[in-house]
């Protein structure tokens, strides 16, 4: 099942980074190494075993957008599923970044009606303060969603140098997944078996979150949690590439809880959280081995329902 995904914004907003940090194990720094697009860069990212991101990823420079909205509008923008559009946010250029945004939309209006809309608030790091950089993305993001209308667009604030990237990219690769739904309830329900405090379930190759359950008392911690245990654990991932080493799981606990993450399913690493110190180790990974079958034949009957 191929999704086609298009990644568009100026030039040196930093779409190639966030792709290159998201998908092909770059880690922030070393995307200070990557040149500019040369007009549309073609790749197919296998994500949760039978889905693929057919990912166009842009240039954005002036030449390659105007071709974009002329001679390469109905090959650009036809059959499109998501369109992730990436804003500086402190380009000198805003009106001229909403003139092609705004062009986009009506591209998108006459090509590929039921897609998704994104737009990313991207280099948020670089506007100081925690209360600054809030109200800046607010103001861009009123601006962004009244120029959408009657569109419907989704808007995150994101840096490669914290966990917002990975939380902006799972909610768009989780808004391709067909099954999510069931996912989640099963997820739900292996939850309250093993009487966890919180379920995560991550993509295998990206760490992404997939989806989650949590006990009605965990909802009062960290929002960004899970996305910072993503951009955590996919270094530690890649430090034990480095050394020639290959990641399989990860036990940590201290005063207040345990949490264990482990393969899943061949697609899938699961965490699970207890606040429980009674339960035995061996018990939580025991319940993870028995739920292991039940959540790849779901992912099998999946895939099947999608070739039917």
């Amino acid at each position: 099942m191929k999704k086609k995904v298009l990644l568009m914004g100026k030039s040196s907003s930093g779409k190639t980074s966030m792709r290159s940090i998201i998908f092909a194990n770059y880690i922030a720094r070393d995307t200070r190494r990557l040149g500019a697009t040369i007009d549309v860069e073609h790749s197919h990212v296998r994500f949760l075993g039978d889905l693929v991101l057919n990912l166009w990823d842009c240039g954005g420079q002036e030449v390659f957008m105007e071709n974009y909205f002329t001679s390469q509008k109905h090959n650009i923008f036809r059959n499109v599923a998501v369109l992730i559009y990436v804003f500086d946010v402190q380009s000198d250029q805003w009106d001229k970044d909403m003139e092609y945004y705004t062009s986009c939309l009506a591209s998108l209006r006459e090509n590929s009606r039921d897609a998704k809309i994104f737009c990313l608030v991207h280099k948020m790091d670089l506007v100081v303060g925690d209360d600054q950089r809030q109200i800046v993305f607010a103001e861009r993001e009123d601006e962004i969603k009244r120029l959408s209308l009657p569109l419907s667009v989704t808007c995150f604030g994101t840096s490669i140098w914290d966990e917002t990237l990975y939380k902006a990219w799972s909610s768009i690769v989780v808004s391709l997944i067909p099954n999510v739904s069931a996912l989640q309830a099963h997820l739900e329900t292996f939850r309250t078996i093993v009487d966890a405090d919180e379920v995560v379930l991550f993509e295998r190759a990206t760490f992404l979150v997939i989806s989650n359950s949590n006990a009605d008392d965990a909802r009062q911690r960290d929002a960004h949690r899970f996305e910072k245990i993503s951009n955590i654990v996919k270094q530690f991932k890649l430090s034990c590439s480095k050394m020639a080493a290959q990641f399989d799981s990860l036990q940590l606990a201290n005063g207040n809880y345990t949490a264990h993450m482990e393969a899943f399913t061949p697609n899938t690493y699961v965490m699970v959280v207890m606040h429980d110190k009674a339960i035995p180790s061996a018990a939580i990974l025991a319940n993870i081995h028995s739920a292991r079958k039940h959540f790849e034949q779901l992912e099998a009957l999946d895939e099947r329902s999608e070739l039917a």
